[in-house]
């Protein structure tokens, strides 16, 4: 790679809307991409986040819509004029080329000459880590191994933009954590406006610096990781983000009632006709004599377990709601904590007392 960090170029859509018959993989879907940024599409399975990735890689042409990269519209281009790199799922390595031609194809293509594409393919296998990889088999490379490979091959020509479909899905957990601060840390030192798409919400939270939830072919919320996880904008999102348990939410008069608790609240509910009340696990906390000014609920404890450094407690409110409590397990012992079928005293602050719509859009 050269020193110079190509200029990154800002994604621009608008109204992107694509049918297979009677299903909306995309629903009028816009969105701006920042230049240089690290914006990933999360979403469950069949929410559309693919086909969004594979309308900017070229692969999928939409019913309509506009695309540009910085100020030109490439929606007609094919992808091998749109000259953004791109890394997939199952790595798409080429089984019958060492590891220098896999990384070095992208170059043969644009009539790189050997001698300058042997020097370039060195230097992006040196960014991923795999220095003197170049004459190594695909089939001797590890997981991990080929994932850096594919990576090689799609940041070699130095693209403004890197588009990235899942791709360290088939690693293994440690594998997996280790490659995402690396990635981020690659994103950071090549400075290319990067797309990745997951299913992985803690991958999403770790890696991005915004993320678009996407659902039934539609962006649910675009926020940095912090905004998405303290303030959702819906019920799915606060579902998809992280633990939940939801209590429904009632208004009398001026008072927002969940649970049978007249809730205190630092922030403003929304205007909608269904309100929830969203109750991360690890923000409840058992309460012992005074409680300020939390929000309190009395529970019955119906199921305890161990988690290594941490605990989850099930409850059950009078009218049979359930919360989850996860708290850190350190000087006290497992033992002590409340047993099945104990009345304890729940407490979340106002501020963590998170009102939000009942509804996926």
């Amino acid at each position: 790679m050269s020193d110079r960090k190509p200029e990154a170029l800002p994604i621009t859509l608008r109204n992107i809307t694509k049918t297979y018959g009677e299903i909306h993989a995309l629903d009028d879907v816009s969105l701006d991409v920042r230049s240089g940024e690290f914006l990933t599409l999360l979403g469950p399975s069949g929410s559309g986040k693919t086909t969004l990735l594979m309308v900017l890689a070229g692969f999928t042409r939409p019913d309509r819509g506009s695309l540009k990269f910085g100020e030109h519209e490439v929606i007609r281009k094919p992808p091998h004029l749109r000259d953004v790199g791109m890394t997939f799922q199952n790595y798409a390595l080429f089984p019958h080329m060492n590891v220098a031609g896999n990384v070095g194809y992208p170059l043969k293509l644009r009539g790189v000459s050997r001698a300058e594409r042997a020097e370039r393919v060195e230097r992006a296998l040196e960014t991923v880590q795999l220095a003197g990889f170049g004459a190594r088999g695909v089939d001797q490379l590890s997981g991990g191994q080929k994932q850096r490979v594919a990576l090689a091959r799609s940041i070699v020509f130095e693209p403004r933009i890197l588009l990235m479909d899942e791709p360290l899905s088939a690693l293994d957990k440690k594998l997996r954590d280790r490659m995402q601060i690396e990635l981020r840390h690659l994103h950071e030192q090549l400075g290319m406006t990067t797309v990745y798409v997951t299913h992985d919400q803690r991958e999403a939270l770790t890696m991005s610096d915004r993320i678009a939830v996407v659902n039934n072919g539609r962006i649910m919320q675009l926020a940095t990781p912090q905004e998405l996880y303290e303030q959702p904008a819906n019920k799915f999102v606060a579902d998809f983000i992280g633990d939940s348990t939801f209590l429904p939410v009632s208004r009398a008069g001026d008072r927002l009632v969940a649970g049978g608790v007249t809730l205190k609240t630092t922030r403003p509910a929304p205007q909608s006709a269904r309100l929830t009340l969203m109750l991360r696990p690890e923000r409840i906390r058992l309460m012992e004599g005074e409680t300020g000014d939390a929000n309190v609920f009395h529970a019955t404890v119906s199921e305890l377990v161990y988690q290594g450094e941490s605990f989850l407690l099930y409850a059950r409110l009078a009218d049979g709601s359930e919360l989850v409590v996860r708290g850190a397990i350190r000087d006290e012992t497992f033992r002590s904590l409340p047993a099945p079928g104990a009345t304890v005293t729940l407490g979340i602050t106002p501020a963590d007392t998170v009102v939000i719509a009942d509804e996926d859009r």
